[in-house]
């Protein structure tokens, strides 16, 4: 295993990586970090925002600056299970029939599972399996997927006819629930620039798949202390309505955050500090981390919904307000 000291020529290339989407995207500098975030610390992301701000471009984008495999699978009602991990086809060699697994598009490095909101259940879940295990069984034969593996799904959260939500076990297999807004308006003029004539950007490969691992790897030997620690526990335990100090809490939810939620704060952290060029988890990190480790594993009850309350809401009493 690597020293720190030996990880610093990888770590300096992040800012060019970034460079790399910026061509492309303009702005959303938020959302393209918790991204990198969440592929440095080796989980899935989920990306919420309204049609046209470039989610699969910025995906899309991200793949192309890194020098690994990518595919898209676009989700539908009829879309099976089959159509996202594979099925088996009879062939015939030397008067021998049998039967051949052929991959689906999820035997890939990076897997933007577009719209995943708009498959039915039992399609959803056939992601369950591989973000978990980073696997599938099929005929009972396993499979390993390639490494690394990353998914990033997006959803639409304006559009709910037709659509089937994601069930809470599902939604907690996502590291990070990542949301985007609107451009600011210099933003907005230079969307308009760009992207109405006739110049396209050359996007270059910036790291390769085992790059990625060496950092994923460096992610998990970044320093935290114990203070910032016991500061993740007690943030998620606060989320839990029946043991939580938070009035604010107990009056509007239903349940909170279990232990998977500390274990992806702490690592979000460490490929914060990653990312930042630093080799220890600082109080920041966990502050500016805490939205979307969290905004997806607290339930509210049906007051709070009547009354517009909302996850992020919580979250920031929480972190900003009274407790």
């Amino acid at each position: 295993m690597k020293t720190l000291e030996e990880y610093k020529g990888l770590v300096a290339r992040l800012p060019a990586l970034k460079k790399e989407i910026a061509k492309v995207i303009v702005g959303q500098e938020e959302a393209v970090d918790e991204i990198m975030i969440s592929l440095l610390a080796g989980g899935h992301c989920l990306l919420e925002g309204v049609p046209g701000l470039a989610k699969t471009l910025m995906v899309k984008t991200l793949a192309d600056a890194l020098d690994m495999k990518f595919k898209r699978i676009q989700f539908t009602p009829d879309l099976m299970p089959g159509d996202i991990i594979g099925t088996e086809v009879m062939e015939e060699e030397a008067g021998r029939k049998f039967f051949r697994f052929t991959q689906g598009p999820v035997f890939a490095n990076i897997v933007l599972a577009d719209e995943i909101n708009r498959t039915p259940p039992k399609t959803q879940s056939a992601l369950l399996e591989a973000m978990q295990e980073y696997k599938v069984t099929y005929s009972g034969t396993t499979h390993a997927l390639p490494s690394p593996f990353f998914i990033i799904a997006t959803q639409n959260p304006i559009e709910q006819a037709g659509t089937y939500p994601l069930p809470e076990a599902q939604l907690d297999r996502f590291l990070l629930y990542i949301r985007l807004g609107y451009p600011s308006e210099q933003e907005e003029l230079l969307v308009l620039k760009n992207t109405t004539g006739v110049k396209k950007e050359n996007v270059q490969n910036v790291l390769s798949g085992e790059e990625i691992l060496e950092l994923q790897q460096l992610t998990r030997q970044v320093h935290i202390s114990d203070e910032l620690i016991e500061k993740i526990s007690a943030l998620v335990r606060s989320t839990r309505p029946e043991g939580s100090p938070s009035a604010f809490v107990k009056q509007w939810c239903d349940w909170g955050a279990g232990p998977r939620a500390g274990q992806a704060l702490v690592l979000c952290s460490k490929a914060r500090a990653v990312l930042n060029g630093r080799f220890s988890v600082i109080p920041e990190d966990i502050t500016a981390l805490a939205f979307p480790v969290l905004r997806h594993r607290i339930a509210l009850n049906f007051k709070a919904e009547a009354e517009g309350i909302t996850a992020d809401r919580v979250i920031e009493e929480l972190t900003h307000g009274r407790r």
